[in-house]
């Protein structure tokens, strides 16, 4: 995924955060998009079809919660990363964070290199997932890793790009036990700093989505898949 060819959108009712977030990622050569609103994020997200967006929480018209659920409902976005970021001292939950579909988040006030450092862990990411494109069969569900696709008794099932990550995950190998660590590093990544509870969340997630019974908690150590 090379850098010119990468766009980032970034959400702010600062005009500060704007411009100095903008610089600094402008100047590792991605293409900046800036919102000052949620309702002004979906409008440009749906416009741009960025690959990760950097979103502000506590914002006018809409917040950047219900900007992310919006965003997460449109299907040609259904893979971008959305990242949040968030003040210190502000009132967020990180459990409320990825129920609204977000991939992780980002604490400000940031230095720049460190900013710059989790972009590119977050847009390397998504370019070794992407590299994997096998289609699975199990149980009669069809998992297409190229088009993000789920297929189960004829009806699609739309996942979140973490939520079908993680399924994937453990959909490669059922009956495996899968421990949390490895979970977080396969589909985070050791560059992504995110709680355990993000693991608890996604299952939560795929359990209504797909079926309680197909996941199996082993308490203690992780999950696994079972047909």
């Amino acid at each position: 995924m090379k850098k010119r060819n990468t766009k980032i959108l970034l959400v702010d009712d600062e005009p500060d955060v704007l411009e100095i977030v903008g610089y600094n990622l402008a100047q590792e050569g991605y293409q900046i998009v800036t919102a000052v609103n949620g309702k002004d994020a979906v409008e440009k997200a749906k416009r741009e079809i960025p690959s990760l967006i950097i979103m502000d929480v506590m914002m006018p018209e809409m917040d950047g919660m219900e900007a992310c659920e919006h965003i997460r409902r449109i299907p040609e976005l259904n893979n971008v990363i959305i990242t949040f970021l968030t003040a210190r001292n502000e009132d967020y939950s990180q459990v409320a964070g990825f129920d609204a579909g977000a991939d992780d988040y980002i604490t400000k006030p940031i230095k720049p290199k460190l900013l710059v450092s989790k972009v590119k862990a977050l847009l390397r990411r998504l370019k070794e997932q992407d590299q994997s494109n096998e289609t699975l069969n199990v149980g009669g569900i069809e998992i297409n890793r190229e088009e993000y696709k789920i297929v189960m008794d004829n009806n699609e099932i739309a996942l979140p790009r973490k939520e079908f990550e993680l399924f994937y995950l453990l959909a490669s190998k059922p009956g495996k036990v899968f421990k949390r660590e490895e979970i977080l590093d396969k589909v985070w990544g050791n560059d992504v700093v995110v709680g355990g509870r993000t693991i608890d969340v996604h299952i939560r997630k795929l359990r209504e989505k797909i079926g309680d019974d197909l996941f199996k908690t082993i308490k203690g150590v992780g999950y696994k898949f079972e047909v």
